[in-house]
């Protein structure tokens, strides 16, 4: 019986690339949206009167700062931590460390998590929905079109979003995992023994490999009357 692990296995991504591949680039694009948020979060640390961003009490009924300098700071230690894990996935995705590849699929399933929750909680609470559209800025675009549209329709648009966003990052998440059991397998398969002596080198298979198909023994001599 097929497990549904090896069921859904595959070595292919996106219809044309390499799991391998697709882990390097996914890598990559992640390093860049973090390292660019990085550079706006240090650029406002630097100079706060030009990025800092203050609303109004007639905007929210009360002066409310959106980020001070602490949360700033935790931010961007968490997009230097982000670039850090989709480094070393794309280190071990190309030198085949499997290892390497834990902490961004241990990340990857975090963030579906939190993203299934934020499905769940426009699913209870549909309310939710309109008090976040009170909090935006009266410049927002379309602000007052979205106010006058019916709950139940602004209910069915978010979660046909969120809905397409899980069902993109699962497909990513399953490109990683293929990714792990691919440079895992590659990592067990690939072990040689080498037994030398004074003449000769003999290579030998893995020890699972000659226990599953020991050596077959030869015919017997034929002997002539």
């Amino acid at each position: 019986m097929i497990s549904p692990w090896d069921r859904w296995y595959t070595t292919s991504c996106c219809l044309c690339c390499h799991v391998r591949t697709g882990t390097i680039v996914l890598g990559i694009w992640y390093m860049l949206i973090n390292a660019v948020v990085l550079l706006i979060l240090l650029s406002a640390l630097n100079d706060p009167v030009q990025y800092h961003y203050h609303l109004t009490s007639t905007e929210l009924g009360t002066d409310l700062d959106v980020m001070d300098d602490a949360n700033m700071c935790i931010a961007a230690a968490i997009s230097l931590l982000m670039i850090l894990i989709c480094g070393m996935a794309t280190y071990g995705a190309y030198k085949q460390h499997a290892a390497w590849i834990i902490p961004f699929f241990c990340y990857q399933i975090f963030d579906f998590a939190l993203n299934t929750l934020v499905a769940i909680s426009v699913v209870v609470y549909p309310n939710t929905i309109r008090d976040y559209l009170q909090q935006l800025p009266a410049t927002f675009p379309y602000k007052e079109d979205l106010m006058s549209t019916n709950t139940v329709c602004l209910v069915f648009a978010v979660l046909l979003f969120i809905s397409c966003i899980l069902a993109f990052k699962a497909y990513l998440i399953a490109c990683v995992w293929n990714c792990y059991r691919y440079v895992g397998s590659r990592g067990t398969t690939e072990v040689f023994v080498y037994v030398t002596t004074n003449d000769t080198t003999v290579l030998l298979p893995p020890y699972e490999d000659a226990v599953a198909n020991p050596p077959k023994e030869p015919p017997p001599e034929y002997n002539s009357a």
